[in-house]
């Protein structure tokens, strides 16, 4: 069970680092060519958002199972960040004008990659 929850918690922070790359683009591009963010756009932040915590959620099973708590202390933190962070910054860009909400959800998106790729390092 330990090594079935750890393997989908890998490959799912993998495609959340991926998912928040291309986003980091997509919302730069928009930014510089100073126009307003799709619906698109918005919806995929969202749902990378909502899979955050589902990660996170397969990260405390694994744990629940008897996963190693010592090593990943730091691991830990980096995802509760990106938990409590991305809809902050969602929250935070609204009412804004269209080129600062596409700053920050970009900058997000870059800033939430960071914290995916040092979790995957320090997990």
């Amino acid at each position: 069970m330990l090594s079935t929850l750890a393997f989908f918690h890998s490959l799912g922070a993998r495609a959340l680092l991926t998912f928040a790359v291309v986003l980091g683009l997509w919302g730069s591009y928009t930014y510089f060519r100073n126009r307003r963010l799709s619906g698109g756009f918005r919806s995929s932040y969202l749902i990378m958002a909502g899979l955050t915590a589902v990660q996170g959620l397969f990260g405390v099973a694994a744990l629940a199972v008897g996963g190693n708590a010592q090593r990943g202390i730091l691991h830990m933190v980096y995802g509760i960040f990106a938990v409590v962070f991305l809809p902050g910054a969602y929250l935070y860009a609204r009412g804004g004008t269209d080129r600062r909400e596409a700053l920050i959800l970009a900058g997000a998106c870059w800033i939430v990659s960071i914290a995916y790729l040092r979790g995957i390092f320090t997990g």
